[in-house]
């Protein structure tokens, strides 16, 4: 797979991430039990974006994954990479990007039976803090946090 390049997003991106969401989420075990519409994934990325800082991984112009964070409130709140680039490192540059740009940590959360997502964190040196439900469906979540060490 050649390679990719990180990039700040742009209001223009709004439609290929929320595609990368509903993409990445649909696969088993990975989003709720039901799946919000891609509709509505892009309205959410629409009242989101202000509040993300959103770093794309681009190659050849298309978006292959994205990582939405908050900053100020130390959250990862969205990693999402492509069901056709998978495996290919993209989700590590992501995270790493998270680590460098909150470096005194963060916390996030991914559905606990997205076994693929929870070894990735887990491999990461990201730890367990506890397991919860959604905030807005109600599944099973757990959540995760990293400190630099």
């Amino acid at each position: 797979m050649a390679t990719f390049v990180l990039r700040k997003a742009v209001a223009s991106d709004k439609d290929a991430i929320a595609s990368i969401w509903h993409e990445s989420a649909s696969l088993p075990g990975v989003g709720p039990p039901t799946m919000p519409s891609p509709a509505d994934l892009r309205q959410r990325v629409e009242d989101e974006f202000a509040s993300w800082s959103v770093t794309l991984a681009v190659r050849d112009a298309k978006i292959l994954g994205f990582l939405a964070l908050k900053p100020e409130a130390a959250i990862l709140a969205e990693l999402f990479v492509r069901p056709g680039a998978l495996g290919a490192g993209i989700g590590s540059v992501l995270l790493a990007h998270a680590k460098a740009e909150m470096p005194e940590g963060f916390s996030l959360f991914t559905s606990s039976s997205n076994t693929r997502a929870r070894n990735f964190y887990e491999k990461a040196g990201l730890v367990i803090l506890r397991h919860d439900t959604h905030p807005r469906s109600g599944h099973p979540v757990t959540y995760y946090g990293w400190r630099s060490a």
